[in-house]
Order: C-alpha cells, then sequence, then structure tokens
C-alpha cells in the first residue's frame, strides 16, 4: 500500500508532532493524514479477520515514530505492530491527562476551600493563593484574574473588611490586578499595625 507521493514520486512525511499537552487534537490530525495515505485500515480495521498486510504496518509504525518526541517513542518501541503502538501512545497520554486533570481538581478545591487565618500576614496568605493559580495555570487551566481578586477579598478576617468594602464599592474589581488589591489590602495592615503599637506605646 502506498502512502501519498510527491511530484517526484517520494512519500510525503510531514506530521504533527504529540506534545504533552496537544494528544486530542494529534489523534485527530494524525487520522487524517492516515486516512488520506489510506493506512488508517491498519489502526482501525473494518475487516478484523483480514490479514495484517505487513508492509502498510510498518508504513504506520514509521509515521507514528515521525510524529511522537524520543520519551513516547523509547516506551512503544518493543511493539510489535502498529495499533499496538497507536494504543499505547494513547493509553501513556490519556493516563498523563487525567492525572493532570486530578492535580488541577486538588488545587481548584485548595484555592476555593483556602481563607486567610487572623495570624496569618497577608504577605504569606497572598504567596500561598498565586503559589496554586501559577500551579493550575502550569497545567494549563485557566484561572481569570477577577476571580482570584474576588476570592482574596472574599476570605480575608474582619480587619480587612473595612478596606474590602470601600475596594468593592469604589474600585473597578473586574479590571483590577492581583498585585494592585494586595497593595491595598497590605497598606490596611501596616496602617493596622500602627495603631496596635501606638496603643501598646
Amino acid at each position: 500500500m502506498e502512502g501519498l507521493k510527491d511530484k517526484d514520486g517520494t512519500v510525503a512525511l510531514s506530521y504533527p508532532m504529540l506534545s504533552k499537552s496537544n494528544y486530542t487534537a494529534w489523534a485527530m490530525k494524525m487520522r487524517a493524514v492516515m486516512m488520506a495515505h489510506e493506512i488508517w485500515e491498519e489502526i482501525e480495521p473494518t475487516n478484523t479477520k483480514a490479514l495484517v498486510d505487513v508492509k502498510a504496518d510498518r508504513f504506520v509504525v514509521a509515521v507514528i515514530y515521525q510524529a511522537i518526541p524520543e520519551d513516547i517513542l523509547l516506551a512503544v518501541v518493543e511493539k510489535t505492530s502498529a495499533k499496538g503502538v497507536w494504543d499505547t501512545v494513547k493509553m501513556m497520554c490519556q493516563g498523563a491527562e487525567r492525572v493532570k486533570q486530578a492535580i488541577v481538581q486538588t488545587l481548584k478545591m485548595e484555592l476555593e476551600t483556602r481563607s486567610m487565618k487572623e495570624t496569618e500576614s497577608m504577605d504569606d496568605f497572598s504567596m500561598t493563593l498565586i503559589g496554586l493559580v501559577i500551579n493550575m495555570r502550569a497545567l494549563g487551566e485557566i484561572v481569570d484574574e477577577y476571580y482570584v481578586v474576588k476570592k482574596l477579598l472574599r476570605v480575608v478576617p474582619s480587619k480587612f473588611h473595612q478596606i474590602t468594602s470601600v475596594m468593592e464599592q469604589f474600585g473597578n474589581i473586574d479590571e483590577m490586578t492581583f498585585e494592585e488589591a494586595v497593595g491595598s489590602l497590605k497598606a490596611h495592615e501596616e496602617k493596622l499595625k500602627g495603631h496596635t503599637e501606638k496603643s501598646t506605646g
């Protein structure tokens, strides 16, 4: 079975490269490419009792090898059939995706339930929040800035309620950055510390 050929008669091998985050799109593109090459039958045979076309099967393996990174290549190199290679790549990527989603869900829950303690400083609490957000974004999750700002204003202790009320009434929360919100709260925190020191003195 021959693949698509250029004008000079050579087989054109140009395939999308698999990455850690694009398996679904990659698989769709590879399926389209292999269907165009008329070799998708080696992955999903319509007649399961038909004999394997060894030449076509080897060609499919070569096609997949061209489109996967070295770390995955090393994991599938011992597979003896195109379907075996394809299924192993699928299992590895979808397994990794499930693990990623589980981690994202854990981080989401932690972000949602985290509240600032009375004894906690604004520096420490804001670093904890932004750390969770950075980890979620690194895993491909979209976390809007306004959501993080609203979360911050919602979970600070009562000593910050005066400043959060002012910020919500007179500031544009939807356009405020996390750093701006933290800056305002830190300024209020320093003012409170000043009052406390005066009282103590």
